[in-house]
């Protein structure tokens, strides 16, 4: 279940490219998805919980984490928009590092050394694959800000999620914050949806369904299952795979540059990964 997740995950990147390449907008493309999404997500937890029901008191943040997820999905859009997969998968190495980095802001984690020699070593990679991703100056800074922008959005959403996960199923919450998330990507849309062309060929209407079901949905099902049954800090080790994978699958199936540079930058991003997860597992061993 969780290589299965990190395929889906990593394969998502590369579907995402090829759909914006062939006549899908950036906006149109995440208020599509984030449709059929959220209707899936509330249909299986009224068949599965019968109730959709939150305590007020968690609606403000809820409220914020659909905020998140939206600012996420627009740096998302965007950034494979303007620059390659494989660029945005090292990129999305990060965000360990930024969950840590959001922890010690809200007080959850302390700075310690290590942490900072980790944020350090992933600086210096992010800097590597900025300095071999290639293109024209600007396009290039775009995209690599833009794939930090949605490494940081997801780690912040992650955080504020986090403690609601004790209350409710991640069905319910997705339930709850994937359509105000659509919401807010619809609105902020509207202008890309009305010049959108919609008749785009049957493969891209495979590709999008693919990009909703498997990604979006199957992946929360499974992701969940994992770290109930072989331990969070296992599954999340386990998951830091993900960005290499997706950087080797764009290489493969959208045949796109993957610089020596770029790879000295994932694999120092990496390094940073294990020194802030190795803390982890040692924190919680005593």
């Amino acid at each position: 279940m969780l290589l299965t997740t990190i395929l889906l995950w990593a394969l998502n990147l590369s579907v995402t490219k090829y759909i914006l390449t062939h006549g899908f907008l950036p906006l149109p493309y995440a208020t599509v998805r984030y449709a059929f999404a959220g209707a899936i997500f509330i249909a299986l937890t009224l068949y599965l919980e019968r109730t959709l029901r939150v305590e007020r008191r968690h609606l403000p943040v809820l409220a914020l984490a659909a905020g998140t997820l939206w600012l996420n999905q627009l740096s998302f859009v965007f950034a494979l928009d303007v620059t390659t997969a494989s660029t945005i998968g090292l990129l999305l190495g990060a965000i360990p590092i930024f969950a840590a980095v959001f922890g010690l802001a809200l007080g959850t984690e302390r700075p310690t050394g290590r942490f900072w020699v980790a944020a350090l070593v992933s600086a210096v990679g992010v800097g590597l694959v900025a300095a071999g991703s290639g293109g024209e100056l600007a396009s290039s800074i775009g995209g690599i800000l833009l794939g930090l922008s949605t490494a940081a959005t997801w780690a912040a959403y992650s955080v504020v999620v986090g403690p609601l996960m004790r209350t409710y199923s991640p069905s319910r919450m997705s339930a709850i914050v994937i359509p105000g998330a659509w919401v807010a990507i619809a609105l902020s849309g509207l202008t890309q949806t009305a010049d959108q062309e919609w008749d785009l060929g049957w493969e891209i209407g495979v590709l999008m369904v693919f990009a909703t079901i498997g990604p979006l949905v199957l992946t929360n099902v499974l992701w969940f299952r994992s770290v109930h049954r072989i331990g969070a800090n296992r599954a999340t080790l386990a998951a830091n795979l993900q960005p290499f994978v997706a950087a080797v699958l764009a290489v493969v199936l959208l045949s796109e540059p993957l610089s020596w540079l770029q790879i000295a930058g994932g694999v120092l991003i990496g390094l940073g990964i294990l020194v802030v997860r190795r803390r982890a597992l040692v924190a919680q061993a005593t």
